[in-house]
């Protein structure tokens, strides 16, 4: 038996929940995609038998949901084959193979004497005959649906050799009211939209919440009745502080990769320039010098450069430069007008948003400017926000009065809604929880 530890031995730690893998013989782990290819492939069929046990039922459904809005991986209804598999034994994979199935999800859950609850699955991998994974959680029940993504996290990284990203949360500013009156509250949900919880109570504006590197933390801008002021949010705590006040407007503050610094933009006498911020000794560091509006900056995921949209060049277009300041390169010199730069969390694209010909488009173009792919287009796209295995992108459009979220590939195979209470704008995607 072989079977490799992974971060999930970490998140074993959390909430009490302890995880073990299953020990049946594990095989080599063929994979049937390349999610590098390109668009072109076919996504892996993956037959998920529904659970056994008292809440078994609904940890298959919520893998289920995921692996629809995966892309990546094609579920297929267990049907009459998945009547009465034991999910001890192995699976008759002659019968699956009939299906199109090249993998064999099949697992139980249950309560145990102390009250936890016992979750466990195996994948079996149809083509080589074997079991390609294996591993059972224990945990609190109140975390029945994180167990369900995190072994969808689990097999789709078997299938894809890719991280997953459905053990996630996104934050996002909830839109209530009328567009005269609109009310807006900080958000937080699941990725799938459970577990929707209120950070914020309305009384004041909140815009662009961002999650701080280990997901414990968000900045975010509030317009209340004195000057537009950034927050430092403990999401478990609910305490908040202000990061700093500062002359004239601020814009889109946003975490370091190591969660010390913010970047962000500071208005002044009609121009704007970029500042970074150092959390602990609060001392601010000019990155940029013009007469120009330089917003919305981002880090690439080492740390070394930033990208940020500016007019310098006579319309809005997106820069690249060192994390120190200095000499900045334009990189994007499509038609009309490019803004909300946000790195890729693997640091091989940059996710923008496009105003052409009266469109909004979501693309991502790599870090020397070639590249550019449009993703969605439509008459109202906006606020690109990465998963953090860098193959998906989320972002809002107006439709149907006001905005709703929405998640796409980074091919732009497939759209997706991301179901909130209410309008949902500005979605900031966290790293993955474990």
């Amino acid at each position: 038996m072989q079977f490799t530890p992974s971060r999930r031995a970490a998140a074993a730690m959390l909430g009490g929940l302890a995880l073990t893998p299953l020990f049946t013989r594990v095989s080599s782990g063929q994979r049937y995609l390349d999610v590098h290819g390109g668009g072109n492939f076919t996504p892996v069929n993956v037959a998920i038998v529904p659970f056994a046990g008292d809440g078994g039922a609904s940890i298959s459904a919520i893998i289920v949901n995921n692996f629809k809005r995966s892309v990546f991986i094609n579920p297929i209804d267990a049907g009459a084959a998945g009547a009465g598999v034991n999910p001890d034994a192995a699976p008759n994979l002659a019968t699956f193979k009939a299906l199109g199935a090249q993998y064999v999800v099949v697992g139980r859950a249950g309560r145990g004497p102390d009250g936890r609850m016992k979750t466990e699955f195996r994948l079996w991998d149809v083509g080589a005959g074997t079991q390609a994974s294996g591993q059972q959680y224990v945990t609190d029940p109140n975390n029945s649906r994180r167990v369900g993504h995190i072994i969808s996290d689990a097999i789709f990284t078997k299938v894809t050799g890719e991280s997953g990203f459905f053990d996630t949360r996104i934050a996002f500013v909830d839109e209530t009211g009328s567009r005269q009156d609109r009310r807006k509250r900080l958000a937080i949900m699941d990725q799938d939209g459970a577990n929707v919880r209120y950070l914020t109570r309305g009384e004041d504006l909140v815009v662009t919440p961002r999650f701080s590197p280990n997901s414990q933390e968000l900045t975010y801008m509030s317009f209340g009745a004195e000057d537009p002021r950034v927050f430092l949010l403990n999401i478990d705590t609910g305490q908040r502080e202000v990061v700093g006040n500062f002359p004239g407007m601020t814009f889109s503050p946003r975490f370091s990769p190591d969660g010390q610094r913010v970047v962000m933009s500071l208005e002044q006498n009609g121009s704007a320039n970029l500042y970074s911020m150092d959390l602990r000794s609060r001392k601010t560091t000019r990155l940029t010098d013009s007469s120009a509006i330089d917003t919305s900056p981002c880090y690439s995921p080492d740390g070394s450069r930033i990208c940020f949209e500016s007019d310098r060049g006579g319309t809005q277009q997106i820069y690249v430069m060192s994390a120190g300041g200095g000499p900045a390169n334009r990189i994007s010199f499509g038609e009309g007008r490019y803004s909300t730069p946000v790195w890729s969390p693997k640091g091989d694209y940059i996710a923008f948003t496009r105003v052409a010909n009266g469109k909004f488009a979501i693309g991502v173009i790599k870090p020397d400017g070639s590249g550019q792919r449009i993703l969605v287009e439509s008459f109202h796209n906006e606020g690109p926000t990465w998963a953090p295995n860098g193959l998906f992108v989320m972002f809002f459009r107006n439709v149907n009065g006001g905005p709703h979220l929405f998640m796409t590939d980074i091919f732009g195979r497939a759209q997706f809604p991301a179901p909130t209470p209410n309008f949902g704008s500005d979605p900031s995607w966290s790293a993955l929880l474990g």
